[in-house]
């Protein structure tokens, strides 16, 4: 967005903490958008910034966006308190392996033998990156992967199973790896 915008835009944000992590942050892209002659406003704080700003729009930047920063620490603070917490009660596993240790021996020969990554990437469901991450590890976890996703323990995919790609990542067809 930052390269798009042109001089005479407006750039409209929900709050202060969707447009940086921190004060630092917030202020230099808010500088360097007015700078532009882009107008920034932010609807939650209700305030505007045009690059002919007081003293005063200033100083609620700085207070505003300092308010925003703690906030978003205290929900981090929380959010790692609570999975500690789950983590001690055995609820928290973390995320799901996209493929089994069966799926990962399969993945590596194939890029043994020369088959470009994208292809295996396409054929296993899983992006071009996850391909990367297994051919570095080590060693993979074996995971009960579930026909469908239904979490189902009778519907598992045992050794030799053929499963197309959307089945085997749980994912439906055409669903789309990555970022849009």
């Amino acid at each position: 967005m930052l390269a798009f915008v042109r001089d005479g835009d407006t750039v409209v944000v929900h709050s202060m903490d969707r447009l940086a992590r921190n004060l630092d942050d917030l202020r230099a892209t808010v500088r360097s958008l007015t700078a532009h002659g882009v107008m920034v406003q932010f609807v939650k704080e209700q305030l505007t910034f045009t690059g002919d700003d007081t003293a005063m729009a200033t100083l609620l930047l700085s207070v505003m966006g300092a308010f925003a920063e703690f906030e978003r620490s205290l929900i981090k603070e929380r959010q790692r308190e609570g999975i500690a917490l789950a983590k001690q009660r055995g609820v928290y596993r973390g995320r799901r392996k996209a493929l089994t240790a069966d799926q990962v021996t399969e993945l590596r020969s194939g890029a043994a033998a020369g088959r470009p990554k994208a292809e295996l990437a396409r054929e296993f469901g899983i992006s071009r990156e996850t391909v990367y991450q297994y051919l570095r590890s080590p060693s993979a976890t074996p995971v009960t992967a579930t026909l469908a996703g239904t979490g189902d323990p009778d519907l598992t995919a045992g050794p030799g199973s053929v499963l197309s790609p959307h089945v085997r990542s749980g994912r439906p067809p055409g669903h789309r790896q990555g970022r849009p």
